[in-house]
């Protein structure tokens, strides 16, 4: 159970409350890259996150919503620009002419066949279009804020392959605390066993440590298991072939963490975070796009030529062209007018307190991630102790045992807060490393983990 909650507790703290919501996450997926090997590979912390950078499907979906962010602005400069088309036409023509109406006395009734050639080119150029360009402005701010997401993706896939890293590290931790509390208890059988068998000690005692024995057994196959499934789910965000064997390289870092001015680190968040500013891009390509609904109602001036040449070929032709300008006033548009004008300020007030909200929230991370970081390092500290008094504990309550002091109960209940207190230790250790990953991206700077994990 203790395993299970682990893992439960390290997922919690990045994807949000469901199901549905947990398999929508992009970061909790990747593209697998390479074939699975016979050989057991070591992945360090910094392997993973660089494959993670590589291969994480969150970080790859934000590449692919830059790309289109691009297409769109590239787009929307042509409109700015004058578009010129080539045409190259030849024809070969025979006219009925009493199929079109006429019928003259004395006059052919079929003309042709005749042919032409005709070589053009045409422009066609707004020349004066407000609304154009101030699409074209939004765009560009869509795009800077594409560009801005995708450097935040960065920053999520770090926390998020840390966070899978250290939780099976703690699994890994779990694993041996529990291989060490069944031999224990294998020990504890043993003796009782022996005592029973000599008339030193009651059966109860050997039926009280064959449960203690088994429960152990218990508690280390779900550790194992929880193990194993976050080796899967740390290879899923990685892009490592599921059935990859590896072992994790590093171990679960700990170092005090020096008290930092919290109002120093707001103001290095706020500067830093990209999702902060990619929001405030999206409010200014919303401020352009309620200005561009408000032109619609504005002149547009167009400019229309054409030049080619034109003959019955190549070689008997001349050249033709014509030009032409036109301004075209919206005259009676006032309820679709009028409608734009209102969908770009809904738009414009929702990114304002997306922005707004996201500024505040900024805010609240690194004050979650401080306080945090403060807690687990209490708990560490507390934990370890806690260890340590419950080894002696066992050592004494064993020691009274074998000296036939008295009877088991207290190497039992000695097991179990051994048990407790090395669950408590590994638990505040992992949040105490998630947390200070936590303040780093809530500073805008996962990519300096290593100062943060050391201890900063």
């Amino acid at each position: 159970m203790c395993a299970v909650a682990g893992s439960l507790l390290g997922l919690a703290a990045l994807l949000p409350v469901g199901l549905a919501a947990q398999t929508a996450n992009p970061y909790q997926g990747s593209v697998v890259t390479g074939q699975a090997t016979g050989q057991t590979i070591d992945l360090s912390l910094d392997d993973a996150i660089q494959r993670g950078l590589r291969a994480n499907l969150g970080i790859i979906l934000s590449g692919t919503e830059t790309a289109s962010a691009r297409g769109q602005r590239l787009s929307l400069l042509q409109s700015l620009l004058p578009t010129v088309d080539f045409n190259a036409t030849e024809a070969e023509m025979q006219t009925d002419l009493p199929a079109q109406g006429l019928r003259i006395k004395g006059f052919p009734t079929i003309i042709g066949p005749f042919g032409y050639t005709d070589l053009r080119a045409s422009l066609s150029w707004s020349l004066v279009n407000v609304a154009s360009l101030r699409n074209y402005l939004a765009a560009r701010h869509n795009f800077a804020a594409a560009q801005l997401s995708a450097q935040d993706a960065r920053q999520m896939v770090i926390l998020t392959v840390g966070n899978a890293y250290l939780l099976t590290l703690a699994d890994e931790t779990r694993v041996q605390s529990a291989e060490a509390q069944v031999a224990t208890s294998k020990v504890s059988l043993d003796q009782a066993v022996a005592n029973h068998n000599a008339g030193t000690a009651p059966q109860l005692d050997e039926l009280r440590a064959r449960v203690d024995y088994q429960t152990q057994q218990q508690e280390l196959i779900v550790a194992r298991n929880a193990l194993e499934k976050d080796k899967l789910a740390l290879a899923r965000v990685i892009g490592l072939p599921l059935d990859q064997k590896f072992t994790l390289a590093d171990t679960a870092p700990y170092a005090a963490f020096d008290q930092i001015d919290v109002t120093k680190a707001i103001q290095q968040a706020q500067a830093n975070r990209k999702d902060l500013a990619a929001l405030v891009e999206k409010e200014q390509a919303a401020e352009q796009q309620r200005k561009a609904a408000t032109a619609d109602r504005l002149p547009t001036v167009k400019a229309n030529a054409d030049y080619g040449d034109i003959g019955v070929n190549p070689a008997h032709s001349h050249g033709t062209g014509n030009a032409s300008a036109s301004l075209s006033v919206p005259i009676f548009k006032e309820f679709a007018l009028r409608g734009e004008a209102e969908q770009a300020q809904a738009q414009l007030d929702t990114a304002h307190a997306q922005a707004s909200d996201r500024k505040a929230q900024v805010d609240a991370d690194v004050r979650d991630a401080l306080l945090d970081i403060q807690a687990a390092q209490k708990q560490v500290e507390v934990a370890r102790s806690s260890v340590q008094l419950a080894n002696e504990e066992l050592k004494e309550a064993q020691e009274r045992y074998a000296n036939g002091v008295s009877d088991n109960l207290a190497v039992s209940q000695a097991q179990q807060s051994v048990a407790q207190a090395n669950e408590q230790y590994v638990a505040s250790l992992y949040r105490h490393n998630m947390a200070k990953l936590s303040l780093a991206r809530a500073l805008g700077v996962a990519g300096d983990y290593k100062n943060y994990l050391g201890g900063k």
